[in-house]
């Protein structure tokens, strides 16, 4: 797997959370994809989210000094347009449309699931960047359209065109075993070489993951099963 470098590229969530429990423990599984900001005050957390370049938030709707519906309207007054995700035992449908009127992108409901959690997370961040339909493989999440594959550990990575290409033609045949006479017409020029199909291999694995496409001994390439 790839290593996290010195210079984090994990998306940053601000956690608005006061539960000395729940928040800490919270940060700690969310650490494993975004660098997390807790903070256990709502208006801290204004402050913070004004101050800070976060890319999601996630806000409980009980919080001191100033409610979760009150962080988020402030902030909307503000223009700030991260996505937010209300997180809170208030489950009622009027709870769910008064925070959302409140302009949250989502509303999950105590006691929670963190596969559910990080899997609503991704689909608000998907809507607010716009990345578009996106093909899963294993952990990994790959959106041709914008050339984006998004790492289960470091974040976002942007593909070349070439790249791009070349792992879509596996996205849209998972089950195809492709060779590199069959890679080179689809995805390269009549004038490059089979060698060329190996190199761009060996480029989308280094930036994502070596088994993000595999290897069939004598028939060539195709997508991994991770």
């Amino acid at each position: 797997m790839t290593e996290r470098t010195m210079t984090d590229s994990r998306p940053r969530l601000l956690l608005l959370e006061d539960d000395p429990k729940l928040g800490p423990l919270m940060r700690q599984v969310l650490d494993e994809v975004y660098a997390v900001t807790l903070i256990a005050d709502g208006g801290a957390g204004v402050a913070a989210a004004l101050d800070g370049d976060f890319e999601v938030m996630i806000v409980d709707r009980r919080l001191p000094g100033l409610d979760g519906i009150g962080v988020i309207e402030a902030l909307r007054r503000q223009r700030v347009t991260t996505p937010m995700l209300i997180l809170t035992a208030l489950g009622t449908i009027q709870d769910k449309v008064r925070g959302l009127d409140a302009g949250a992108n989502d509303y999950l409901v105590k006691p929670f699931e963190f596969d559910e959690l990080f899997a609503r997370l991704r689909a608000i961040r998907r809507v607010f960047t716009g990345e578009g339909p996106f093909v899963r493989v294993g952990l990994w999440e790959f959106y041709p359209e914008s050339r984006t594959v998004y790492s289960p550990y470091d974040g976002r990575i942007i593909l070349t065109e070439r790249e791009n290409e070349l792992l879509r033609l596996f996205a849209e045949n998972p089950q195809r075993t492709y060779s590199r006479e069959q890679i080179l017409r689809e995805v390269f020029g009549t004038s490059d070489q089979p060698g060329t199909v190996d190199t761009y291999v060996h480029y989308v694995r280094r930036k994502t993951d070596v088994d993000l496409i595999t290897t069939v001994r004598g028939q060539g390439y195709r997508l991994g099963a991770m």
